[in-house]
């Protein structure tokens, strides 16, 4: 005689139990919580480039892939509850060739940059990017623009060859000035490549100001919930009739202008720690 049951084997518990613990673990643990939307923002990503990299090929490496990207990325800010509010607009309204440098505070930036990124303009990003799987190859037929930070001669290479692109080929970069992410809730001291470079193409600089994500997202606390970003797009510094050697002031001179909106946006005290000074 057959028994009416069925055995339910090893695997099919522990699959069980995952089912029952994640979405528990998923709304008792704001670190597993946390965990669990970095790993589907970073994975939806490179789900996504899978999908523009046939697309863009089509055209070969060309900064109008830009636009292919920021259609398939601009809805993520739906899925995390993040609204963005910009003002400033009117500052975009260049037809000239322009090097904008914005704030880094960490991989959240980029629903900021697609929010706002002007046509035909790409970042400037590390080398070790373009390694990144299906985004690295995403990013390389949108015509990212990559630097090797570790040798000095080749990054100055490559803006020079920037430089010349943007002038010939009608291009606007983006660049995060202080070079890597910053969480502490200031700025960090501005690298001085892409004022360099805006003078030696004798172009505007336009900076881009995204408030603290202090409201919604702490990367040290594991803490990522909806929220508010503020962005400013600041009027244009011209570089026109500036030399190599008045760069330092002038990286300081926005620096000094983006952190005072930084500091407005995000409701901290004028007084607040300004890690450059340190």
């Amino acid at each position: 005689m057959q028994q009416g049951t069925m055995e339910i084997s090893v695997g099919q518990w522990i699959l069980i139990l995952v089912l029952i613990l994640v979405p528990l673990l998923y709304e008792w643990s704001a670190t597993f919580k946390y965990l669990c939307k970095m790993a589907f923002y970073n994975g939806w990503i490179l789900l996504l480039a899978v999908l523009a990299i046939p697309i863009c090929a089509v055209r070969g490496r060309n900064v109008e892939n830009m636009r292919i990207l920021r259609f398939l990325l601009l809805h993520i800010k739906y899925l995390y509850g993040i609204k963005i509010e910009v003002r400033g607009w009117e500052n975009f309204s260049l037809k000239e060739p322009y090097v904008v440098v914005s704030n880094h505070q960490s991989e959240l930036d980029l629903l900021g940059m697609m929010e706002i990124l002007p046509n035909r303009c790409v970042p400037i990003a590390k080398r070790e990017l373009m390694y990144a799987g299906t985004a690295g190859l995403a990013c390389w037929l949108a015509g990212v623009i990559f630097i090797n930070r570790k040798k000095t001669d080749d990054a100055i290479s490559v803006m020079s060859e920037a430089a010349q692109t943007m002038l010939r080929e009608d291009v606007r970069v983006w660049v995060f000035p202080e070079g890597t992410r910053n969480h502490d809730g200031s700025m960090l001291p501005f690298k001085r490549g892409a004022f360099h470079l805006a003078v030696q193409a004798q172009v505007p600089i336009i900076p881009i100001v995204m408030s603290s994500y202090k409201d919604f997202y702490n990367k040290k606390e594991r803490r990522f919930t909806t929220g508010k970003c503020m962005v400013r797009i600041l009027p244009k510094v011209e570089t026109r009739g500036l030399g190599p050697d008045e760069v330092p002031e002038l990286a300081d001179s926005v620096r000094k202008m983006m952190l005072a909106t930084f500091l407005e946006l995000s409701g901290e005290p004028s007084q607040s720690r300004d890690t450059c000074s340190q």
